[in-house]
């Protein structure tokens, strides 16, 4: 990230590292049998908090949390809009029926990428609970959807941006508005 470009330190790494221990203790004490839960990452950042959240909940239970992928893309009702990118595969340890889904995403926005990675969710079959934590809740939903573990609510003005930088593949870390 060059140095001319402007942004506000939302959380830094330390307080990131705190927020990422908080989210994991609230989901151990939320979900009864770990061994029913799937990390279930959404492309791009989500999927590298999904690894994040599977170490730290190593370190605290000593259990391998399963993960997966789901990539809404193409369930997306506003692909026009958005726009395509690069597709991330799929990546689902099946069968999901009688499992606990975490869907993980760094920012919830409008509510549409969670619905369209629901949707996606569900053509792989019929989990017996859908949960979603994201890092950043910013805001300005378009659809009635709500994070059940949230690491911090930043209201933006829609012309903002949340970013979240982790080490293993930004070399920083941290929660910043550009």
């Amino acid at each position: 990230m060059s140095s001319k470009t402007k942004r506000i330190v939302i959380l830094t790494e330390v307080e990131l590292r705190k927020v990422i221990s908080r989210l994991t203790s609230e989901i151990i004490e939320k979900v009864k049998n770990l061994d029913n839960l799937i990390l279930v990452g959404i492309p791009t950042r989500g999927v590298d908090l999904a690894e994040v959240l599977g170490k730290e909940l190593f370190c605290k239970t000593g259990l391998n949390i399963r993960k997966g992928i789901i990539d809404p893309t193409f369930y997306r009702d506003d692909q026009d809009r958005v726009g395509t990118r690069l597709i991330k595969a799929t990546n689902i340890p099946t069968p999901i029926e009688k499992q606990e889904i975490l869907l993980i995403d760094d920012v919830i926005y409008t509510g549409r990428t969670i619905r369209a990675a629901m949707d996606a969710l569900y053509s792989w079959g019929r989990p017996q609970r859908v949960m979603l934590l994201v890092m950043v809740d910013r805001g300005h939903r378009e659809l009635p959807i709500q994070p059940d573990f949230c690491g911090k609510k930043v209201p933006t003005s829609k012309n903002e941006s949340i970013s979240l930088r982790l080490n293993n593949v930004d070399n920083e870390e941290g929660v910043f508005i550009t």
